[in-house]
């Protein structure tokens, strides 16, 4: 089967759909705005800064619209059994002008949670793009409800799966001299990063031995670095930056348990990650999130912005290398139970059997 991916080719989610289907056998391309490589995967560049496709503007999106053409036919000279766009604004809207079929779109998340809000104009193309779609996949319920405001097509659920023999425990046990405490995401306003340097900060009063880990980078770097000095313990939060994918296991191995107080949250691949590595997490209770962490179980749940809740439930983690133990070793189980990336992956096999057909 050949598979044409309307996609951002640096992207990490874009990157994992193109290594299973490749592995696989299937012939892969992409078409992508921005440069990437892919091992083993054709990318076709189009040339287009990042920024001109994310400004809010009607007039600045005219640019990668003028792409069309090319776009077109470079489509043509593939030829694929499958037109599939991920992200339902930009891409999307690419993927609908073509009138490829059959044409598939994945919902990503702030492409129905924001780019509907921004105004009416934004709201009709979001609507179109989802009617020109054949089949609509979201990678959580949450997110499918969201898309639902804008189309009434049937969403098909494709969670996120996890490589479990990437991330993984390892046998080396970590130091219990020190709790580490980590969180890795892009560091954006929406992902509250600054509400998990806050009650950070708050326990340090309390507990000599704690260190936070942040991973991830973005436009909140040198302000979340101010506030960690302003709060006076700056010396007790490692910036490491942007992280790939062995980097980040050997963060989620090294603490003991991680922290996700996002504002806003499509799905939560990153605490699947951290459950998968044997570590119990922390997160709000947006988006996909309660789908994704076993409450009580594998971690804990709190109210979105709630600085006191969160420092209470990292107080009960550093106090308990027990409950530690026993979440982390729940965590691993229910991502085998329900996230393995070849299990998640079969329902859009399937689907892209059914649909050449």
């Amino acid at each position: 089967m050949k598979i044409c991916f309307l996609a951002d080719a640096g992207s990490s989610h874009t990157i994992k759909w193109c290594d299973f289907f490749k592995k696989i056998g299937y012939e892969v391309h992409v078409i992508s705005f921005n440069y990437g490589e892919i091992v083993g995967v054709k990318v076709h560049t189009l040339g287009i800064d990042k920024k001109d496709i994310n400004v809010d503007t009607s007039l600045k999106k005219i640019r990668y619209i003028t792409k069309l053409f090319e776009i077109k036919k470079i489509i043509k000279k593939i030829s694929p059994d499958i037109l599939h766009a991920h992200y339902a604004s930009s891409y999307g809207l690419i993927g609908a002008l073509t009138s490829f079929h059959p044409y598939i779109l994945s919902v990503w998340g702030s492409d129905v949670y924001l780019f509907p809000k921004k105004g009416k104009i934004f709201k009709k193309i979001l609507e179109f793009n989802l009617k020109n779609a054949d089949i609509i996949f979201s990678t959580s319920k949450h997110m499918a409800v969201e898309t639902n405001k804008y189309s009434k097509k049937s969403i098909v659920l494709t969670p996120f799966g996890i490589d479990v023999q990437k991330f993984k425990p390892y046998e080396v046990k970590k130091s219990d001299e020190k709790i580490r405490i980590c969180i890795i995401k892009s560091l954006e306003k929406v992902y509250g990063i600054d509400l998990a340097i806050k009650a950070f900060s708050e326990l340090c009063e309390r507990y000599d031995d704690l260190e936070l880990i942040i991973g991830g980078d973005g436009t909140q770097k040198e302000a979340l670095i101010k506030l960690a000095d302003e709060l006076g313990h700056g010396e007790k939060i490692n910036f490491l930056g942007k992280l790939n994918w062995k980097e980040i296991v050997d963060v989620y191995n090294s603490c003991h348990f991680g922290v996700f107080p996002s504002m806003s949250e499509s799905f939560g691949v990153s605490a699947l990650e951290a459950q998968a590595c044997g570590i119990p997490v922390i997160v709000s209770d947006v988006g996909g999130f309660p789908e994704v962490v076993d409450n009580n179980n594998s971690g804990f749940i709190f109210e979105k912005g709630n600085l006191d809740e969160l420092k209470k439930l990292m107080e009960k983690l550093i106090n308990s290398k027990q409950l530690r133990d026993s979440m982390g070793i729940r965590g691993r189980e229910f991502v085998l139970s329900n996230y393995k990336e070849e299990d998640c992956f079969k329902e859009v096999i399937n689907i892209y059997d059914e649909i050449i057909k």
